[in-house]
């Protein structure tokens, strides 16, 4: 694969023990995140204002979960979820996007929520087995919006982003000073370890708010790491 095809991809993700390689253009990312909205917005109901809980690890589906329910307007959680419980999330959820593999220990400890969606995560895109009741199979719902238009709220650096009042004017302006801080520039290529951050803030929003595409590695194999870099133009790791 050539480099300029690496580079046309936005997130590029890598399961090193899974041996999965998915590479999203920012056109199909943003038709992921679209989908995700207008599955918020159409099909569930809910508003700019309404609450999500995301409990998922970095992956390309989780940046089109965040993605979506923020063009959605909607008040997103991610920080405080540790594998003992849930965090300080509170209960007033409206939805829930949760990792299958951790449902099975966690579901009596979700947050009360109108919705919940349990994805998967597995390679190639399969959809979650074994779905517990009350919850959904998030690709499966989501596959039914795609082609979907963005949907019509526009956010404004005033709107809150997060459930604790933070704006997406504050977390732009923070996410833009992580990227000055790690030398991240327009049209750099950053290899990010996903088990280094969970944070969104920085294996997401830093590089994209420098104009840079992610190379967002899972169980990373750094015997591997050289020739990565090299195969995929990286220029800057985190």
């Amino acid at each position: 694969m050539s480099v300029d095809h690496h580079t046309a991809e936005l997130i590029t993700y890598y399961d090193d023990a899974a041996g999965e390689r998915t590479g999203l253009t920012a056109a199909e990312l943003g038709s992921w995140s679209a989908a995700t909205a207008a599955l918020l917005v159409a099909e569930c109901g809910l508003r700019p204002g309404h609450r999500a809980g995301v409990l998922l690890p970095p992956h390309w589906q989780t940046a089109a979960v965040l993605l979506g329910s923020w063009a959605a307007g909607l008040e997103v959680s991610f920080r405080g979820w540790g594998a003992a419980g849930l965090g300080d999330a509170g209960p007033e959820l409206d939805v829930t996007f949760v990792e299958r593999r951790r449902v099975g220990s966690w579901l009596e400890h979700l947050p009360a929520a109108r919705h919940r969606f349990v994805l998967d995560l597995a390679p190639a895109g399969a959809g979650a087995a074994d779905v517990p009741e009350d919850c959904r199979d998030f690709l499966p719902a989501v596959r039914a919006h795609r082609g979907a238009a963005p949907p019509p709220h526009r956010a404004s650096v005033t709107d809150p982003a997060t459930p604790d009042g933070t704006t997406f004017g504050e977390y732009d302006a923070v996410a833009a000073e992580v990227a000055r801080s790690r030398g991240i520039r327009r049209g750099d290529r950053v290899l990010v370890d996903a088990a280094g951050s969970e944070e969104p803030l920085i294996w997401l929003l830093a590089p994209l708010s420098a104009g840079a595409s992610i190379v967002l590695c899972a169980n990373l194999d750094r015997s591997r790491l050289d020739d990565r870099i090299a195969a995929e133009g990286v220029t800057r790791v985190f």
